[in-house]
């Protein structure tokens, strides 16, 4: 049994890709006991976003390995299932099949497009479900095509952290109620609430998201990355005007007129270009971080684990041959922690009462 607040919750996770596993890395991270069930002979593709699961292969479309997978999922507490709508109806491992045999169940159902609605049959990616919801189109430079952020936004920020909160919050619920339910957990839908903030300040207009006036997108000459003398990055984001000063004041340049007008932008970038590119990361690392100027250094992930901060933080660690990202977020009485990967979950079936073979 795993260490961690969800010590003793039992979750069987239907392999996938990308939000799903990362929902289960978080869970078992937090100490769930997590059965990974996956084609036979199936290897790992990820071994972070696979870490800390136990792994059994099973051909849901046998007899054989459907009978095995409900005998799994009655001692389960919840499922993780990433497949299009009705897929998993068709195996005969649908909600209604399973809470009938297990009414205590969380059925997490993790969907770019949703359960319903006109497009959630049909095939997509991050950059589809984030481009629907007005995310998509505040990133970019002025009169560029929008840039994708990886697939941090969709997938991650409003899938996979989504399904993992709508599945400790139906726990949550189920210690009062005794029931379970479905959750249907949508990267569309976690993305729209992600730009909540936006949706809100611009309606305020506090903010707004159009790329040449964006503070928060890359305009301001003050919240931005800048080239160094050697190439490399940083980032600043001085935001308070007592910050700006400080860094203006740190870097030796004049604080130019207007700060907050989008029209001197350009020309306060440009300046602020030229300071920044007659010194090195490091150099300039030395006279900022630390400070209140809201600096970093823009790091690669290569370097991210040897940085001083991250080193003291404990923010990585070499688990199974592999440097990683610790558990977050950290509790100081039940912390989760990286849970050892077993290849073969036939040992942890045993002990939840059910035979494999």
């Amino acid at each position: 049994m795993g260490k961690g607040p969800l010590s003793g919750v039992r979750i069987v996770e239907f392999a996938g890709i990308g939000p799903g596993p990362f929902c289960c890395m978080i869970l078992a991270d937090m100490g769930a006991e997590i059965i990974r069930i996956d084609r036979p002979g199936a290897p790992v593709a990820n071994p972070v976003l696979e870490r800390g699961r136990a792994r059994i292969g099973l051909d849901l479309k046998s007899t054989e390995g459907k009978a095995t997978a409900m005998a799994i999922l009655e001692k389960a507490d919840a499922l993780v299932e990433g497949f299009r709508p009705g897929v998993m109806e068709r195996l005969g491992l649908g909600p209604d099949e399973v809470l009938k045999k297990n009414p205590r169940m969380v059925y997490g159902r993790m969907t770019g497009w949703g359960q319903d609605g006109p497009l959630a049959h049909a095939a997509g990616h991050d950059i589809a479900y984030i481009a629907l919801t007005g995310a998509l189109a505040a990133i970019g430079k002025p009169g560029q095509t929008a840039s994708p952020p990886l697939n941090l936004v969709g997938d991650f920020g409003g899938g996979g952290m989504y399904l993992a909160f709508g599945i400790a919050a139906a726990l949550y619920e189920r210690e009062k109620s005794g029931k379970g339910q479905v959750i249907d957990a949508a990267v569309l839908d976690g993305t729209a609430s992600l730009m909540a903030m936006f949706n809100g300040a611009v309606v305020a207009g506090r903010l707004t998201v159009d790329r040449e006036h964006s503070l928060l997108g890359g305009a301001a000459p003050y919240y931005r990355t800048y080239f160094c003398s050697d190439g490399k990055e940083i980032a600043v984001g001085p935001l308070e005007p007592q910050f700006y000063a400080e860094m203006v004041e740190r870097i030796g340049g004049v604080a130019p007129q207007g700060r907050d007008h989008p029209a001197t932008w350009p020309q306060s970038a440009h300046e602020f270009a030229a300071i920044f590119r007659t010194r090195t990361r490091d150099e300039w690392c030395a006279v900022l971080e630390g400070t209140d100027a809201c600096f970093a250094p823009v790091l690669t992930l290569d370097e991210a684990p040897g940085h001083h901060h991250n080193k003291a933080r404990g923010l990585y660690v070499e688990h199974e041959g592999v440097v990683q990202p610790v558990p977050a977020p950290r509790l100081s009485r039940t912390p989760g922690e990286i849970q050892p990967t077993e290849p073969d979950g036939a040992a942890v079936l045993a002990a939840w009462g059910v035979k494999t073979h």
